[in-house]
């Protein structure tokens, strides 16, 4: 069984284009998340400097998000920082972080006219105050938009992301409100940066690693995983739409048999 959204939800220029693509609304994936990698790969194989990677893989970024919300899929992550970027040299740093608050700031407008929802996942500790309030604001003017809900993984690591609910739920026992045997998934599922979200139908990854990267480790138990020799520079529709189209062919049985 797919995760797809209903078709009868669609618009006539929704069906179009996913006719167009080659793809079934019926068999989409609801959730799609991205691995962007290959950023700084791409650049030094061209003789340029990695932030020219960085700067491509922005308008992969745009032309990724703008086509999810044509094919009407769910959600979209995307991996743009982990916790262990931070290990980079503090040029590079300091240049994401300007591209990330440029970003936030020249996307909003686009953000609002496509209706996206736009939200975070991450730990706030450790980015710039500039960044984090443009992040707010992003996250501020979008709450009401009812279409695709973009979420960006920022300072994110899915080990950090376990360990902080843990304390989260450690700390409701503790304070008498939740009983040790009444922990269960849902539990866990609720004290995530991504509680009240669906887990990924399909993760992507960029640039042949055939890695997770320690990206949403609870959430991808069931996930159908798709790797491009790509880098995320060249990562455009074409590669999303053979993605989708690899998706739709796959069985997901979620441990259970065929019937």
């Amino acid at each position: 069984m797919m995760g797809s959204t209903a078709v009868s939800t669609l618009d006539p220029n929704t069906l179009q284009r996913l006719a167009e693509a080659g793809l079934d609304a019926a068999r989409l994936p609801r959730h799609v998340a991205i691995i962007m990698d290959g950023n700084g790969r791409w650049a030094q194989q061209r003789g340029l400097e990695r932030i020219e990677g960085h700067l491509r893989g922005v308008q992969s970024v745009r032309a990724t998000v703008e086509e999810c919300c044509r094919l009407g899929i769910n959600q979209l992550t995307l991996y743009c920082l982990s916790i262990e970027n931070w290990k980079r040299p503090q040029q590079e740093l300091d240049f994401l972080m300007m591209l990330l608050r440029k970003y936030l700031i020249d996307e909003r407008a686009e953000i609002m006219e496509q209706n996206i929802r736009f939200t975070t996942i991450g730990r706030r500790i450790g980015l710039p105050a500039q960044v984090l309030e443009e992040m707010d604001e992003s996250i501020r003017v979008s709450q009401s938009n009812t279409g695709m809900l973009l979420s960006l993984a920022i300072n994110y690591g899915g080990r950090a992301e376990l360990v902080d609910a843990v304390r989260a739920i450690a700390d409701q026992v503790r304070q008498g409100t939740l009983n040790p045997e009444d922990i269960d998934e849902t539990t866990i599922n609720d004290a995530l940066y991504t509680a009240g979200m669906q887990d990924p139908d399909l993760l992507i990854r960029t640039a042949g690693e055939m890695r997770i990267s320690n990206f949403l480790l609870w959430q991808i138990s069931y996930a159908e995983l798709w790797v491009t020799e790509k880098c995320w520079p060249e990562f455009d529709r074409t590669c999303l739409h053979a993605a989708l189209r690899d998706y739709a062919t796959r069985e997901r049985r979620f441990g259970g048999l065929k019937d």
